[in-house]
């Protein structure tokens, strides 16, 4: 954490001379010290390095005071190259009597606020006067520090988009700068990076990411990526609606659990704008909210949280369950909870896949929200996530079109959005209608529609496309472990049994329980379990019910 002293504009004095730097120093401290940071290099490149770290750490700089007279590189050029990191900051040269002709040249050079004439005793006829004044000045500019996490990008690159999504669905705080802005490139120098080497990725501690991986990205913002320990009660793999109920409900009884989440708490309901239709909250909520209010209330009860490891593998070793990660670690407890969820299907149309992440997203990309305005924005889906999505970029967009195959909305979204959508005058439902290609350059432009019903094709102009296009479960790193239907979605309970038979393998003398999979003391709940109900309320159940079931497994061991 930034301590309150750290976080003081500086006053940055520089000069080689060690004697006259001391003195420097101890004027503008017994002045100022109470209100700002004094700091003092004895070199340009020193003091450069220093301001680097500041800009990185977000941290403001209110003056610069350099002495023109240094070896290697003089005030003047110090003065030029810090403009660069922090060009809000007031500039002083300090120059003999016999440099004066360069002080006044480098007003045009550097923009110099001020030049003082060593020595500039007293300070309180010569130099406090002068530096009053530029703080003054100073304050009175916008210069408000960033001490979010800044990341610096392309405004079209798909990995710049992915970052700046984890980042929101983490419900962490952050400041976005194009590398074609100056702050962008100011950043980007600070960094010692290229325009090439995005995302550049600086955490409020100044510590620079370079095109980070998520497990990176997410140790480096401070999420947790490891387990603290080996053996735990309970394995929640994703923090979706149904693995979030079961974290609350296992730890708030005492089991140790720790939930596992390969992006984000929330799941797809996480992503949603506006749930209406969950119990207790009658003027709605978003998904962000929702997930964050169960984040925190697992956490409150012990539950621990792990981020950015990605499950590939489940082997049942006697007694323990043992959950393998992509990097080849693992962790193992006496139960495990299969709450993966599901994700949204392929678009299969030629061009989708180019400009995922540049123009056509997954879901509702909550981050591109802002750059909706006064725009066409296309939605493909008519589930109510896809209304969802509609409802609330229509507050930005010009027009929010929804493209179904089918001949209605009834068929798949609840009649209470189908009836919001109704009212609201911008929102345009095209029925019998597909996505048959995308186009553009650097970014998605255009995309042409095809009318199913009679055939005809459209080419329409677009900068943004959200698909909602149904979902399937990602459970493939289950096959020959756990049992799974036709489509890829886990088989439970009395959905194991065939004509009264256990599964093959079963060797207990009991059937399964209810949301037990055909691995005992492995469970399932929520989207990912074959025939469930697919709402945010049944899948908090599930996960509630789940810890019951895991309590009973637990006494029996």
């Amino acid at each position: 954490m930034t301590s309150p002293a750290a976080a003081k504009p500086a006053i940055l004095s520089v000069d080689d001379d060690p004697g006259v730097s001391r003195a420097v120093v101890r004027d503008l401290r017994r002045r100022y010290g109470a209100d700002y940071r004094i700091l003092r290099a004895e070199s340009g490149a020193d003091a450069l390095d220093a301001l680097r770290e500041m800009k990185l750490r977000g941290h403001p700089v209110a003056v610069l005071i350099a002495d023109y007279r240094m070896p290697g590189m003089n005030g003047v050029e110090f003065l030029e190259r810090a403009m660069d990191l922090h060009p809000y900051a007031r500039r002083v040269l300090l120059t003999a009597y016999a440099d004066t002709n360069a002080a006044i040249e480098a007003i045009n050079v550097v923009d110099l606020d001020h030049y003082l004439l060593k020595p500039w005793d007293p300070p309180e006829e010569k130099l406090y006067p002068v530096v009053d004044a530029l703080l003054e000045a100073w304050r009175g500019d916008d210069h408000k520090p960033v001490t979010e996490t800044k990341v610096v990008g392309h405004r079209w690159s798909a990995r710049c988009s992915e970052v700046r999504e984890f980042l929101a669905r983490n419900q962490l705080p952050y400041r976005w700068y194009q590398v074609d802005e100056p702050e962008g490139a100011r950043l980007l120098t600070a960094a010692n990076a290229t325009e090439d080497q995005c995302p550049v990725i600086i955490n409020p501690g100044g510590d620079v990411l370079i095109m980070p991986t998520d497990a990176q990205l997410a140790e480096g913002v401070g999420l947790n990526v490891d387990a603290s320990s080996d053996f735990y009660d309970l394995i929640v793999i994703g923090g979706g609606p149904a693995g979030l109920g079961a974290a609350v409900y296992g730890a708030s009884e005492g089991l140790r659990t720790v939930l596992v989440e390969r992006t984000a708490t929330g799941g797809q309901a996480g992503q949603s704008s506006r749930i209406e239709n969950y119990l207790g909250f009658p003027d709605g909520l978003s998904g962000a909210q929702l997930a964050d209010r169960a984040r925190r209330q697992a956490v409150k009860f012990g539950a621990e949280l792990i981020t950015a490891r990605e499950v590939v593998g489940l082997e049942a070793c006697g007694s323990a369950r043992v959950v393998k990660f992509a990097d080849g670690g693992s962790v193992a407890a006496h139960s495990v909870l299969i709450a993966t969820g599901v994700n949204y299907r392929h678009h299969p149309a030629p061009g989708v896949d180019e400009y995922t992440g540049r123009g056509v997203y997954y879901g509702s990309a909550m981050t591109e929200a802002s750059d909706c305005a006064d725009k066409d924005v296309y939605i493909v889906g008519g589930a109510n996530s896809a209304g969802q999505a509609a409802v609330f970029l229509s507050r930005r967009a010009r027009t929010v079109h929804i493209l179904v195959r089918g001949e209605s909305l009834e068929a798949s979204m609840s009649h209470y959005l189908i009836q919001q959508i109704a009212q609201i005058p911008n929102i345009k439902v095209h029925t019998h209608t597909e996505v048959v290609a995308a186009d553009g350059d650097d970014h998605l432009e255009r995309i042409v529609l095809r009318d199913n019903a009679t055939g005809a094709e459209e080419k329409v102009d677009a900068e943004r496309l959200f698909l909602f296009i149904g979902a399937a479960p990602e459970t493939d790193w289950l096959e020959g472990v756990v049992r799974r239907d036709d489509a890829g979605y886990v088989l439970a309970g009395p959905d194991l049994m065939v004509d009264g038979e256990r599964p093959a393998g079963w060797e207990l003398p009991r059937p399964p329980q209810h949301l037990e999979t055909s691995v005992p003391g492995v469970f399932v709940a929520g989207d990912v379990r074959s025939e469930s109900a697919k709402r945010v309320a049944s899948a908090v159940g599930e996960g509630a019910m789940a810890v019951m079931l895991v309590h009973r497994w637990l006494a029996k061991q």
